[in-house]
């Protein structure tokens, strides 16, 4: 039923399961890692639901006009993109609301315009449906604000969401969802996608770097990727103490001088290199940055297991601070000396 999708049959065929039958939540939280086609699952569904797909898929986030402009409203002020909160509809009955602004998060304003669309009737069939990505990006006040549709939605509106985990969200609101989980793709459903895909380049190392996310393999940048994590690398080293501080100065300079990189993407790379440092320490292969294994094999031997450990505690602590608006290169400094303190 769903044309073109990779991987996690048991989330399609819940999904296709509902169309069939017809008897279908109103309010779906779609609960995965990044890239794992979430947000195209729901699109698929409201193209089998209310028609037009092609329509439908004007709306994917990944595309480079709405990337662009979710970039370009970053530059206005905060009044400004409260009085016009962002919304895509390409198609009258399919709405998407999408995170944004410096911190990429879901605004009050966005959840309000959201209710007052939601007492709209369909122009054509008797559904209409809302996608809020990245739910777990609205804060308390936008999430509560949101409680008031979830409560009583109106019988024509079924309301999908997504999450990279639940268990970030509001109980009130996990309360009130119906869960389909999403996992990442093996290794035979990422082969099988990016054959698929005869255009894109690289394809063994984006298979490397997606790790079964087939959003991530087509839309990585990998010449952003690699300028990420030789900082990102340069961190560890010196925080693992193996150079001096001045090894990381140039890139905690540059980072601090950037208006446009975000803290949060270098601490997704941070989280990838901990993750193959960890297994690396263990005698195993890195499971992503399989090019420079050596240099995670030289970094394994001046650190231990709580060192990794308290790594990871650390880049989940600044990881909660981002919606804080913390400065950048600072917060970076700080992960450096903690871990510098341990013995």
């Amino acid at each position: 039923m769903f044309k073109n999708f990779y991987g996690n049959p048991e989330a399609v065929a819940v999904l296709e399961g509902m169309l069939e039958s017809r008897k279908i939540p109103q309010t779906i939280l779609l609960d995965g890692p990044v890239g794992v086609g979430k947000s195209t699952l729901v699109r698929r569904f409201a193209a089998e639901l209310l028609g037009s797909p092609e329509k439908i898929e004007k709306d994917d986030l990944s595309l480079e006009e709405n990337r662009d402009l979710i970039t370009e409203r970053e530059k206005w002020t905060s009044e400004k993109r409260n009085e016009e909160p962002l919304f895509f509809s390409s198609h009258p009955d399919f709405l998407t609301f999408a995170p944004e602004g410096p911190l990429r998060q879901l605004s009050i304003p966005q959840m309000r315009m959201l209710r007052e669309q939601a007492q709209y009737k369909p122009l054509k069939g008797d559904r209409r449906i809302f996608l809020i990505d990245r739910i777990d990006r609205a804060n308390e006040q936008a999430a509560n604000s949101l409680l008031k549709t979830l409560e009583e939605p109106p019988d024509h509106l079924l309301i999908f969401m997504t999450t990279e985990n639940s268990y970030d969200l509001l109980v009130t609101i996990r309360s009130r969802s119906v869960p389909v989980r999403l996992s990442p793709l093996s290794a035979e459903e990422m082969q099988s996608f990016l054959l698929s895909r005869p255009e894109i380049s690289q394809k063994e190392r984006r298979l490397a770097l997606a790790a079964g996310s087939p959003g991530i393999a087509t839309s990585i940048d990998l010449e952003q990727y690699d300028r990420r994590r030789n900082a990102m690398l340069a961190l560890l080293k010196v925080a693992a103490r193996t150079v001096p501080f001045s090894g990381w100065v140039k890139y905690s300079e540059s980072l601090g001088a950037s208006k446009t990189e975000k803290l949060d993407e270098y601490l997704v790379v941070l989280a990838q290199l901990l993750e193959d440092l960890l297994l690396v320490s263990n005698g195993l292969p890195a499971k992503r940055n399989t090019d420079i294994q050596a240099d995670l094999a030289v970094l394994s031997r001046h650190i231990s297991f709580d060192w990794i450990q308290e790594a990871f505690r650390q880049a989940n602590e600044l990881a909660r601070l981002v919606r804080r608006n913390i400065q950048k290169s600072l917060a970076l400094d700080a992960f450096i000396l903690k871990l510098q303190e341990l013995p």
